[in-house]
């Protein structure tokens, strides 16, 4: 049975407050940024609760200060804001200082892809993939429901290193059934396997590959779908195994195509395994865009929504698909 939908955040966060009941190791730090679990936190667990105001940067040294005297540290704000305004700390205070010195460190951002999809692009985060990704050390976790944001907990707990939890901000239908967790061992969940085409999404992108999958059944075209939501850690052996049945593989993610993010993982991923499938990598196409709308009809816009990536499978599958972002080998 599907678990009744709530914000992720509200659910990871209210595996956080149970924790800290029992486990005096968790601290929790907010860079002015607020819920409801989140005043339960700060409310019974004061000493463990730092809200260091509007200032990202000063959110991760003081983390960070505060995982190498033995916390497990909850870092929270919005997506953009925790990962750009703050980079070089991330950088020099997460990424480098704990390849030589332990710690438990977990940045939660908020707002993932066009989920703050009313504030436009200063408060959007389509670039954060990229950028996480491109510390060597970094977890980067992208649950597609809040059932998948609440098992990430045991993740963060269990696992010492920096990680990066992109949370969407709006409130999602759950694809995991209650008590049924995403598979945190390899990293990633399929959902249908078939053949011929295989869709790879994360986060919000697996509701979009759903609605497209069902939409070319109909067709009379069966295509696989797997949630990939460890962007760092998962199964490689288990991955290609599942890949290796299809002759095309199609990345679908809340961020620009070809700069760096899903479609430039599994382009890596399928050179080092030699697999023997065609790449095509949908993402946001063009640059920054002011428009408004719905969340659906900017997706649309920019080439990740369903109407067009349903199109463009079926122009696939009719020979009349257009040149994709990586070569069959």
């Amino acid at each position: 049975m599907s678990a009744k939908p709530i914000a992720m955040r509200d659910a990871l966060l209210r595996r956080i407050h149970d924790a800290m009941a029992t486990d005096k190791s968790i601290f929790f730090v907010s860079a002015d940024f607020g819920s409801p679990v989140l005043d339960r936190i700060r409310a019974d667990f004061p000493e463990r609760f730092v809200n260091v105001g509007i200032a990202e940067q000063n959110l991760i040294n003081v983390s960070a200060g505060l995982a190498l005297e033995g916390y497990t540290v909850f870092a929270y704000a919005i997506a953009p804001f925790i990962t750009m305004r703050c980079f070089e700390q991330i950088r020099v205070s997460l990424a480098l200082l704990s390849t030589v010195r332990p710690m438990n460190l977990n940045l939660i951002g908020v707002g993932a892809g066009y989920s703050y999809v009313v504030s436009g692009p200063t408060h959007q985060c389509y670039e954060d993939i990229t950028l996480m990704r491109a510390l060597p050390n970094f977890q980067v976790l992208s649950p597609a429901d809040h059932v998948a944001a609440a098992a990430l907990f045991d993740q963060c707990v269990g696992v010492l290193g920096p990680k990066y939890l992109r949370l969407d901000a709006q409130v999602l239908a759950a694809i995991y059934a209650d008590g049924i967790a995403p598979n945190l061992k390899d990293g990633f969940n399929v959902h249908r396997r078939e053949s011929g085409i295989c869709l790879v999404a994360t986060g919000y992108m697996l509701h979009t590959a759903f609605i497209v999958a069902d939409r070319l059944s109909r067709l009379g075209l069966e295509i696989g779908v797997i949630d990939l939501f460890d962007l760092a850690r998962f199964s490689a052996e288990k991955l290609r195994t599942e890949l290796m049945r299809y002759q095309t593989v199609v990345s679908m993610e809340e961020g620009f195509a070809g700069r760096g993010g899903v479609d430039a993982l599994l382009g890596d991923f399928i050179r080092r395994t030699a697999l023997d499938v065609k790449l095509i990598g949908i993402g946001v196409e063009g640059g920054y865009r002011f428009d408004l709308g719905t969340r659906a009809e900017l997706h649309e816009q920019v080439g990740i929504g369903p109407d067009v990536i349903t199109q463009r499978l079926l122009d696939l599958s009719n020979g009349r698909g257009k040149a994709a972002s990586g070569a069959r080998r």
